[in-house]
């Protein structure tokens, strides 16, 4: 037995893969990509018996060894590479126990590799309530592979998988038996393969010649030769996959037949999940549904988050003030509250938004709707040039544009994959909604709407609506501007219903916001240090003269309103204020002033570094006081000084909201588009029309309201 082993998780989409590997590992998980591959995996140890820690990678559903999608290809190029270091000792191969015969495919393809295997059954519950009775013993006999009866939602059946998997690892091969031999059909084509790759597995020879392609350890040489050995053995591919297929569809009917037993009131779905699919499936009723449910997400993220958000405000305004009242004055004190404090609390304070925000998504993940709201939207989304797993990257950009970006390799025809990269950025993702929520808060009065919902919450929801809507706009305007060489399709099983297990909700929060904080935490510390430099000092003696300029031009001023202009004049005159004046001209018919221009240009590292950046600005622009010490209270107390009005009027809100639903504002966002389509061209043309897009969009705003 290795030191470390390895034991990769593999199974269909929906099996419980990924609740199993949850329950393996808790919150010990590591995220990362798989070696020379951008396609994120998870990964974590596993105490055995004997203290023998294994490493449990999941990697990504799917139906067959033979990749439709590029987040599947991972699989086989892992399987079939024993020098990947993702390499498995064992595979345990999840099974979702209702629907055994379709989740046996890819057992047979795995074991026919001659992989060491454990077969795992999960959703017995589920198949009991179908009146399926699954004979485990009788299946491990058939299989000749330790076959163990496991609930991943709950943690059962742990223990036994645990001895299943020490078992095979002390005895990898003395559970063997094969389902398919291609060699009975192509015994000199798979005996060239082998002996000219060094291979002892028949299947493993046929998986080269027909994936050679997609394999990223073989050299073009060697690929050029399975090409030759193709062309002189005749072999045809595809046919030889689908009487592949067939074959193994042949013995698992068998082995389903002798191992699982159906009662005379078999039912395919229990009957009060028909008459919910019957609702939440419906060409109108579907939609008014999930309408309905986004409408209460956003509403929530408003009324339940207010509480927590205030009382944090509140304290960080507190602890700023006692940290000027505490510490010497200076440099230092100046760079702690001023600068590090006020924009780290630009964030912290919307903490418990985004943990709403997720909290309700990861509930409607649980409970099996959002499968629900994949089919109702295939034909919605096939109008405007996309595909059902569309929604997916959509409804995941509202979290964050990378990871839903990548997980867009799940959608197999490339142009349906490249206009969901090319549109997903227009989805509302969390670092947009501190921009939006204080917006709203200082513009939108919380005027309740039919009962629970308020002008705030529609707002909120509008907004989200916006960025859909345009989305599937320019998904509709692009696509006549991109060839289509493949058919898409798409293939969606449907979950049960499940009631949601808070435990997982809680680790999807809990990494949700640990990810966000941690993320926005590292640029902001940065920004808001550089910010603070920038706003601190100017060039020669401007910031000295500062204060004798205000006494000359306002001699009536004392007390506050002295403190507060002298504050003024210094941040214009620094190095940031001139940068903004510098800019203001180009912003000015948003109605932007040249604070605000900073915070645009400083929120393009990251979003959500505009609301820090704005406390920042208005923590150096004026002394804090008992009436003026929160972020909205800064905000909303500041004037324009060409109207003396107050700065922030609804066309000024909205002209930034908008702006923000369309503008291309994350680095992160846009190396992940060049990575996933492989050069510069993609990337620079969703930055253009986005840019164009939110500066048009925002100037028409701002005309029309002012």
């Amino acid at each position: 037995m290795k030191k470390t082993p390895i034991i990769a998780l593999i199974g269909n989409p929906n099996s419980g893969k990924s609740s199993l590997f949850n329950q393996l590992t808790g919150l010990r998980q590591k995220v990362g990509n798989f070696p020379s591959v951008t396609v994120e995996k998870k990964s974590g140890p596993l105490m055995l018996e004997g203290q023998t820690e294994a490493t449990v990678v999941d990697l990504p559903g799917l139906y067959s060894l033979y990749p439709k999608a590029l987040d599947e290809q991972v699989v086989i190029d892992i399987l079939a590479n024993p020098h990947h270091e993702d390499y498995p000792d064992v595979v345990v191969v999840v099974a979702d126990a209702s629907n055994l015969k379709r989740n046996l495919l890819i057992f047979t393809q795995v074991a026919d590799l001659g992989l060491p295997v454990v077969l795992a059954l999960n959703m017995l519950d589920v198949a009991e309530d179908k009146n399926l009775q699954v004979n485990a013993v009788k299946l491990a006999m058939k299989l000749n592979v330790p076959v163990v009866r496991i609930n991943a939602r709950v943690g059962e059946g742990l223990d036994n998988l645990k001895k299943a998997i020490v078992q095979t690892l002390e005895k990898p091969t003395s559970f063997q038996k094969y389902y398919f031999d291609p060699a009975e059909q192509f015994p000199e084509l798979i005996k060239e393969v082998k002996k000219s790759s060094q291979l002892a597995n028949n299947y493993l020879a046929l998986h080269y010649v027909q994936q050679h392609d997609i394999f990223s350890f073989l050299s073009t040489e060697k690929r050029v030769g399975f090409d030759k050995l193709i062309e002189k053995y005749d072999f045809k591919e595809s046919g030889f996959q689908a009487a592949e297929t067939m074959h193994r569809y042949a013995v698992i009917d068998g082995l389903v037949k002798e191992s699982v037993k159906t009662t005379d009131n078999f039912l395919v779905k229990p009957l009060w999940t028909q008459r919910l699919d019957n609702i939440l499936l419906h060409p109108f009723w579907g939609y008014a549904v999930f309408f309905l449910v986004l409408l209460t997400i956003f509403q929530a993220v408003f009324t339940l988050a207010s509480y927590p958000m205030d009382m944090i405000d509140a304290g960080i305004a507190s602890f700023n003030d006692w940290l000027k009242e505490t510490l010497p004055p200076g440099l230092f004190t100046d760079l702690l509250t001023d600068g590090l404090v006020a924009g780290i609390g630009g964030v912290v304070i919307f903490i418990p938004q985004i943990a709403f925000l997720f909290l309700l998504v990861a509930l409607l993940e649980e409970s099996g709707y959002m499968a629900r709201v994949m089919v109702i939207m295939d034909k919605l989304m096939r109008r405007f040039g996309l595909n059902g797993k569309s929604v997916v990257p959509l409804i995941s950009g509202v979290a964050c544009a990378v990871p839903a970006i990548m997980s867009a390799r799940s959608i197999g025809n490339r142009k349906e994959r490249l206009l969901t990269i090319l549109v997903t950025p227009l989805m509302s993702c969390s670092a947009r909604l501190p921009i939006f929520t204080i917006l709203i808060a200082l513009v939108v009065p919380a005027t309740p709407v039919l009962g629970f919902f308020t002008l705030q919450g529609l707002t909120l929801m509008g907004l989200y609506l916006l960025g859909l809507l345009s989305a599937l706009l320019s998904a509709w305007v692009i696509k006549g501007w991109v060839a289509n060489t493949e058919k898409g399709y798409f293939v969606m099983e449907m979950p049960t219903y499940k009631v949601p297990r808070w435990y997982h909700v809680g680790l999807a929060v809990w990494d949700s916001v640990k990810s966000f904080v941690t993320e926005a935490g590292k640029i902001i510390v940065a920004i808001s240090i550089i910010l603070w430099v920038l706003a601190t000092y100017g060039p020669g003696d401007s910031i000295e003269k500062a204060e004798e300029q205000v006494k000359q031009e306002n001699p009536m001023l004392q007390g506050t309103e002295l403190d507060n202009a002298i504050a003024a004049q210094k941040l214009e005159n620094s190095y940031a204020g001139h940068f903004g004046k510098f800019i203001e001209p180009a912003i000015a018919p948003l109605g932007y002033d040249w604070k605000i221009g900073i915070a645009l240009l400083a929120s393009f590292a990251a979003r959500e570094v505009f609301v820090g950046t704005m406390s920042t600005i208005y923590s150096i622009g004026s002394e804090a006081d008992e009436d003026n010490g929160t972020i909205k209270a800064r905000m909303r107390a500041e004037i324009n000084p060409k109207t003396g009005k107050p700065m922030y009027t609804p066309a000024l809100a909205f002209s930034l909201l908008i702006f923000y639903v369309f503008a291309m504002m994350c680095m992160s966002t846009i190396a992940t588009v060049y990575r996933e389509t492989h050069g510069w061209k993609w990337p620079l043309i969703q930055l253009a029309y986005m840019t164009v897009l939110a500066y048009g969009l925002a100037f028409l705003t701002y005309q029309l309201l002012s």
